[in-house]
């Protein structure tokens, strides 16, 4: 399709559908010429195989002790971002749609390969939101990880850990939860809280139990450490010390990978998508394009989200690694048509598009 057009003479919207259609019709090109990329299910099938094994294999190496602990640790972070890319597909129903068991397995063995986030069906509420009202004050899933949030070692902290996030803003994250339940809009009392327990109980039980160890792992450490320097020794109870021999394998294998991995996808997701003063369901204004050699070490433990990520939020149904594949096609017509790259600016005003104040966070919220 030749990109050559007028894009002052156009829309927002019409610049939206004219990216649509330039990338799905490369999305179409590459099936026609590579026939196994139509076999979405089984790639999904053996991308997350593939991901699985990977993590073993780097935690079995560090167990015998082949690898360093800072080896295992970015190597299995690795892997265990594929699985992010494979759990975000999977909350689009693109493997096994018509295979509620296969969908639903691979939902599981997602989550437990990076269980430092909220349930992914949970999660597939607050992402389909996300994509209807991206940026808005109901925006729960972009908030959640800091998205509009003013910079300062807050920010950082709730960044790397989803409970420190709520911890940390106890009552904003109540209104927030609030927000997001009204706009569904529920039809009774009864349906409200069910959505409420929903958001309540998603971290039920694989979040709790990551952050349980990993708190504990930190805590026991830290405690060590300053006892330690004070010339004194923590007389711990005889069981403490063969299972934190435990903790100390998971932390290694599973727990600081994905502190890693969530630490890298939150800075990069968090400063990707515009907050607050934005035009609701504007998907020319929602997100811009992070690709600069910056982002590079971030990047690395999120599948280049930064890079792609814009592309999903014009193109929904295409895989994460189609979306790899189109990207330069997809970025050539994205520029064209006024898409950002590289607003970097826009950190330091916490994700606002304008670069002066612009009281429109009332106005583009659907809540309001």
């Amino acid at each position: 399709m030749n990109t050559a057009v007028n894009s002052s003479a156009m829309t927002d919207a019409q610049k939206t559908e004219y990216i649509k259609a330039v990338v799905l019709l490369e999305g179409d090109v590459l099936r026609k010429r590579y026939p196994i990329l139509r076999r979405q299910n089984l790639i999904g099938a053996l991308i997350l195989a593939g991901s699985l094994l990977g993590m073993i294999a780097a935690g079995a190496l560090y167990y015998y002790g082949l690898i360093a602990w800072y080896v295992c640790i970015p190597v299995a972070a690795i892997f265990a971002s594929f699985t992010h890319e494979l759990e975000h597909d999977l909350i689009h129903l693109m493997y096994f749609r018509n295979k509620p068991w296969a969908h639903n397995l691979m939902l599981a063995l997602v989550w437990l390969a990076r269980p430092s986030t909220i349930s992914p069906w949970t999660r597939r509420r607050m992402h389909l939101h996300h994509h209807k009202h991206s940026g808005t004050r109901t925006d729960l899933e972009e908030q959640g990880i800091t998205n509009g949030h003013p910079w300062g070692i807050k920010r950082v902290l709730m960044m790397s850990d989803q409970m420190l996030s709520i911890w940390l803003r106890p009552m904003e994250m109540s209104k927030l939860a609030r927000r997001f339940i009204k706009a569904q809009n529920p039809k009774s009392h009864k349906e409200a809280l069910a959505l409420g327990r929903e958001q309540l109980l998603g971290y039920l039980p694989l979040g709790r139990i990551y952050y349980t160890l990993w708190h504990g792992f930190i805590l026991f450490h830290a405690a060590n450490y300053i006892a330690g320097a004070a010339g004194y020794l923590i007389p711990w109870p005889d069981f403490v010390a063969p299972t934190m021999s435990v903790v100390n394998f998971l932390a290694v294998t599973w727990l600081a990978p994905n502190a890693l991995r969530m630490f890298c996808l939150h800075f990069i997701s968090s400063n990707m998508h515009y907050y607050g003063d934005i035009e609701d369901k504007n998907i020319m204004q929602q997100c811009q394009v992070l690709n600069t050699p910056l982002m590079w070490p971030f990047q690395l433990f999120c599948f280049n989200f930064g890079s792609t990520h814009a592309i999903h939020h014009f193109v929904v149904k295409e895989p994460f690694y189609i979306r790899q594949m189109t990207a330069p096609v997809a970025h050539r017509v994205m520029r064209e048509m006024g898409v950002r790259f590289n607003d970097l600016p826009s950190i330091a005003r916490a994700n606002r598009w304008h670069a002066t104040p612009v009281d429109a966070a009332v106005k583009a919220s659907p809540a309001s």
